[in-house]
């Protein structure tokens, strides 16, 4: 057997929640891994609330290059980071930490990037600049959404959440663009925006359908669905029906991996049709 060197130690990062079992992290991590053959492990962790201190101090030791982090640990694990990117900070939760070789803890949120990215390599030419948003939900998807909105031209963005004092935090702690649209109204705001976006539940596998109409979208229209299971959603068939652009969720989940895994495994992994399909199979 070859003996193991500074040199030739396998890169080592992994994916941190409670239950992790769900999480498709190590799936497309592991996938690029192999692609690109890296000397290099993506492992998941069940890590409580109770043993998240101690299992990143662990995993600094073990010398992993850093973890991704998933419910519930996402706004905690700012607590024991030495320094919180701008946008993190913003979003108030993180889902990439980075370890450095002294041991420090940088806190990071790639959900918003994976977003605007997912668009991007959609709708190459796509200008948010002036334009106008709708999100659906008011959890840590529809905040880092927003906060990416935000930084990329976006005039103004409603958030519309059937519990409206969430909706009311998210617009408090982003600022005067971000306004928040009752429930019962938001059907009649949606001829008025340019961007629809759901980043509820509704419309997964297992969940309800997405149960607002969108009959009222103007033609140039995008519609969004963050939800990736399935791939085409109710919320996306109505919209193409409607002849809207429209934007599936997968993209988002797999570009918001990428700087992690730049970062940690020193190579920019390529988003190819056959990823998206692997990463649900």
């Amino acid at each position: 057997m070859d003996k193991i060197t500074i040199d030739n130690a396998p890169y080592l990062a992994g994916v941190i929640g409670h239950p992790i079992s769900h999480s498709k992290s190590p799936k497309l991590h592991n996938y690029w891994l192999t692609k690109y053959k890296i000397n290099g492990f993506y492992v998941p962790f069940s890590v409580t609330t109770e043993k998240l201190k101690s299992s990143i101090e662990g995993l600094i030791d073990l010398g992993f290059k850093g973890v991704n982090v998933t419910i519930p640990h996402k706004t905690n694990v700012l607590t024991y980071a030495d320094s919180v990117t701008d946008r993190a900070s913003l979003i108030g939760a993180a889902n990439t930490l980075y370890f450095s070789k002294s041991g420090k803890i940088h806190a990071d949120n790639t959900d918003g990037y994976g977003f605007i990215q997912n668009i991007m390599d959609e709708i190459p030419d796509f200008d948010f600049y002036d334009k106008r948003a709708i999100i659906y939900g008011a959890g840590g998807s529809s905040r880092a959404i927003a906060s990416a909105l935000i930084s990329n031209g976006i005039k103004e963005v409603g958030i519309s959440n059937r519990t409206r004092s969430k909706a009311q935090i998210i617009s408090e702690n982003l600022g005067a663009k971000v306004s928040v649209v009752d429930w019962r109204n938001a059907p009649e705001m949606v001829g008025e925006v340019d961007i629809i976006i759901n980043a509820t539940s509704m419309g997964m596998v297992g969940q309800p359908d997405f149960s607002q109409p969108i009959s009222r979208a103007k033609k140039t229209t995008l519609v969004v669905d963050i939800v990736y299971n399935p791939l085409v959603t109710d919320l996306l068939k109505e919209a193409k029906k409607l002849n809207l652009k429209t934007v599936g969720g997968i993209g988002m989940l797999i570009n918001q991996a990428v700087p992690g895994f730049e970062h940690w495994f020193q190579k920019t992994p390529v988003i190819d049709d056959h990823i998206r399909k692997f990463i649900i199979e």
